[in-house]
């Protein structure tokens, strides 16, 4: 505990992942205090043509009541 699961676009290298990654492990250990090894992330690359079909719909929507961030897709119309 805890596990995070990072969907985004294609296009970041290894080493930019592996970065947000540590970064955010870094941060919930801090804030959630626990031990960093403790937490898991998962990052999984979806194309911006099925982000609707397999994110937003499968994940978003019907999470919507935990989501303690909303996002705000202007900038990608």
């Amino acid at each position: 505990m805890p596990h995070v699961e990072i969907k985004c676009f294609p296009g970041r290298t290894e080493e930019q992942k592996k970065k947000c990654a540590e970064k955010i492990a870094e941060d919930i250990a801090d804030v959630l205090g626990c031990p960093v090894s403790c937490v898991s992330v998962v990052i999984k690359e979806v194309p911006k043509e099925e982000w609707k079909e397999k994110v937003w719909d499968m994940d978003i929507v019907p999470n919507e009541k935990y989501l303690y961030k909303k996002p705000v897709y202007r900038e990608l119309t």
